[in-house]
């Protein structure tokens, strides 16, 4: 099997993440795309995380209509801090050696890989596939320098669709007061507001 892996925090998740984990689904011919949502990520310790619960209930909202798409709690389950080789270790126990992990991070995390736990190890273990959009450099030279051979063998890129969407942007939308419509899919934004999320309140 190939799986793609779409971790993040998904704070909340929304339609961007949807096309891009299509668009690499197709792009690969992937057999499905497994969404974790993640406890605690290191790099993101000093910002306050939407409660893992609701987290996790919109990834799997967001996802139910496509058949290609699962949800994993198996990081949200994990005690301590939340390292991709664990998840990447983790779920080669699950499905075995033979399966092909295919790690999906934005071009911009590209650069930061080599600051990764156990980068070197990680790289080897699954493939990478750095999603950037038309007219963005990735600086490729660099990556390779560090990575050597397995730059070429386990670290991919591809073009998905420009959609221009952050859940940062989207948490300050709903503080504001403002619609966040066509941004998240809709039974998400039904969440959000039952919820009463991100509103300040």
């Amino acid at each position: 099997m190939k799986i793609g892996i779409m971790g993040g925090t998904f704070d909340p998740i929304h339609l961007g993440h949807l096309a891009t984990a299509e668009a690499v689904r197709e792009s690969f011919s992937l057999d499905e795309i497994l969404f974790i949502p993640a406890a605690r990520p290191p790099h993101k310790l000093g910002r306050l995380v939407t409660d893992e619960h609701h987290r996790l209930q919109m990834t799997i909202l967001a996802t139910r209509s496509n058949k290609f798409f699962r949800v994993s709690d198996m990081e949200l389950r994990r005690t301590g801090l939340s390292y991709t080789l664990d998840t990447m270790n983790e779920l080669h126990e699950t499905f075995g050696r033979a399966t092909e992990l295919f790690f999906i991070i934005g071009a911009d995390s590209l650069a930061d890989l080599k600051k990764w736990h156990a980068a070197r190890e990680l790289v080897a273990k699954c493939h990478f596939i750095a999603t950037t959009r038309q007219g963005v450099d990735v600086d490729f030279a660099a990556v390779e320098k560090f990575f050597g051979a397995a730059a070429n063998e386990h670290i991919h890129r591809v073009t998905t669709p420009g959609l221009e969407i952050s859940s940062t942007d989207i948490r300050e939308k709903i503080l504001r007061g403002r619609s966040i419509k066509y941004l998240v899919p809709e039974a998400v934004e039904e969440y959000i507001l039952r919820e009463k999320l991100y509103c300040g309140s």
